[in-house]
């Protein structure tokens, strides 16, 4: 029961706490004169990423690599096919051109990279695979080439709506202080607790570590987004509503898997591999789903049919233990 306190403790934290930092180091960045758009582009978007960069960041170091591998995974297939399916069935979400031919494509290659990853060292370790320093280095360099893309995309388009949509609050320095300082300790907390409740959830469950990770953990760590694109998709901000998922799909692979390989290499069990395959159609779905039926636009049969394959993709995660 403890194990389970904890767990679920460790997840509010991490939200709470990204949320908390978020709105400090905004206020703080906007006093320093930061364009909005910059904040943005910086702290906002490392913001929402922060529950499942803590965790990995705590699973590498404490050698479960199993965990920071699960999340990452698990947290894509979280925002693709549960998060964007809720969203879509809420409203039909229309896409910008760009978001389909560039950020899309983008995530995509995120997912095929992990893949030549995985079948390279696959085939000479038949017992497992490693994320080694090194892919985790170049994951991070592609990270960088994103960034790229996005600050020229946002120099072409200073006055685009998802600046405007960001609310920074005026916070006195004392409250910035406490805001930036509360934030970080209830990050590490959470972060600590969450991937330690999670290793005694799984073995109270019978189940496996890499499973927790790839669905409680992922789903929990998420939250973030699900709550962003929900109210996106209620406003009728079609674009954000998709752009934050493939945002921070893009993000949670080559940023924070790449980061996580790089403290310590990564070992993950070679079933995984079945995994990174089902994302990767996934992502493809995504993007061949702009082109049926209503063009760039994701429909409520659609949102459907991605609720479904969550459901039947946890299903088969449950027999397969």
């Amino acid at each position: 029961m403890l194990s389970l306190i904890l767990f679920v403790l460790g997840i509010i934290l991490l939200i709470k706490g990204a949320d908390v930092l978020v709105d400090g180091s905004s206020a703080l960045a906007k006093r320093f004169k930061v364009p909005t758009i910059v904040i943005g582009l910086t702290i906002v978007a490392f913001g929402t990423s922060m529950p499942e960069l803590i965790v990995n960041v705590m699973a590498a170091i404490s050698g479960n690599g199993a965990i920071a591998f699960g999340n990452v995974i698990g947290s894509n297939l979280a925002n693709i096919l549960l998060i964007l399916g809720v969203a879509a069935c809420i409203t039909n979400i229309k896409v910008k051109k760009s978001t389909i031919w560039k950020e899309i494509p983008f995530s995509l290659l995120a997912v095929l990279v992990l893949f030549i990853f995985m079948n390279t060292q696959f085939f000479d370790n038949l017992g497992g695979t490693t994320i080694s320093r090194s892919n985790g280095l170049i994951l991070l360099l592609f990270f960088v080439i994103f960034l790229y893309y996005v600050v020229e995309l946002s120099r072409r388009k200073q006055n685009n709506v998802e600046a405007e949509e960001i609310v920074i609050k005026k916070l006195s320095t004392l409250k910035i202080f406490v805001y930036i300082v509360g934030g970080l300790v209830a990050l590490f907390f959470g972060g600590k607790w969450t991937v330690e409740g999670a290793v005694m959830v799984a073995r109270w469950l019978g189940m496996s570590e890499y499973f927790i990770s790839l669905t409680i953990v992922a789903v929990g760590t998420s939250l973030p987004e699900l709550v962003t694109t929900i109210i996106a998709a209620r406003k009728k901000n079609m674009d954000l509503a998709v752009g934050n998922i493939v945002g921070s799909n893009i993000f949670n692979i080559f940023w924070i898997l790449g980061l996580s390989a790089l403290i310590t290499p990564i070992i993950i069990p070679a079933f995984a591999l079945y995994d990174v395959i089902v994302l990767c159609g996934t992502t493809f779905l995504l993007f061949i789903f702009m082109f049926i039926n209503k063009r760039h636009e994701l429909e409520r049969w659609q949102g459907i049919i991605f609720l479904l394959i969550y459901i039947g993709y946890v299903y088969h995660l449950l027999i397969r233990g």
